[in-house]
């Protein structure tokens, strides 16, 4: 896929994962709409972009209606839509005997359900695009029992999202729609936003039980980087399934 002059829309795209993505993408010359829920992240996303690479878009993803509304507007100002990335999502430690119902369903809303109703309101806008490509966000979490404990619905969701991948990647073959998985490990970023800090205390005990060390050091343009390199794929190839994670040994958090 050519960057330069491309079109790509990324779900929680105001801050951490997602602006880094964006900002490596306007660097290479493509233009961004950037969905999320906060008028005011938004609006200094695209203060920081620029205006004429940048279009900020209010938009829930666990609200299908929404995510249509915003990608089709998207397509109206630039004229285009050539990839999506999912990578809106939400983490809320807790352990499995305490989470509250509301903790559950904003975790499945935003992170799996939001990734299917973005994947179903792109997909007829991707479809006569030069290279047009998906790219959902995982998590190590997903597969790894090192990343942090407590996360059982958060690693559920990221599960369902790459099983959801595998199945998307099939379907959209004869579209020639390219989807892929990025499946990040750690990286500093506002991932922890809205965490109850004694759930998360508990988190990192039983964290701390299966050891002392964590892989840490990895940077959110890290993870951009691994987006980019999957849109950057010739025609007709696709990044199945891609993982990064930190190689750094560290002593595990406390707070």
């Amino acid at each position: 896929m050519e960057l330069c002059g491309s079109v790509v829309a990324i779900t929680g795209g105001s801050r951490g994962f997602g602006l880094a993505i964006a900002r490596y993408l306007v660097e290479r010359g493509a233009r961004v709409g950037l969905l999320a829920r906060r008028h005011d992240s938004l609006a200094e996303a695209v203060a920081l972009l620029g205006e004429a690479q940048a279009l900020g878009l209010a938009a829930d993803v666990a609200n299908r209606a929404e995510l249509t509304d915003a990608l089709q507007s998207l397509k109206r100002h630039f004229g285009r839509l050539d990839a999506l990335v999912n990578n809106a999502g939400l983490a809320r430690p807790n352990s499995i005997e305490h989470l509250a119902e509301d903790q559950v369903a904003l975790q499945v809303n935003t992170n799996f359900l939001g990734t299917v109703y973005a994947s179903q309101a792109a997909i007829p806008l991707l479809r006569g695009a030069p290279d047009p490509r998906i790219i959902n966000l995982s998590s190590a979490s997903a597969v790894h029992y090192d990343e942090m404990s407590h996360l059982s619905i958060y690693a559920a969701t990221k599960a369902a999202v790459e099983r959801f991948t595998r199945d998307l990647r099939e379907e959209l073959q004869p579209d020639g729609i390219g989807v892929s998985c990025v499946r990040p490990g750690s990286a500093w970023t506002t991932f922890s936003d809205g965490w109850d800090e004694t759930a998360l205390r508990a988190g990192l005990e039983a964290w701390h039980n299966s050891g002392p060390h964590m892989d840490t050091g990895m940077e959110v343009e890290q993870v951009a980087h691994a987006v980019g390199y999957c849109l950057e794929q010739p025609a007709g190839t696709a990044v199945d399934l891609l993982e990064v994670r930190p190689n750094r040994l560290a002593p595990k958090l406390r707070i």
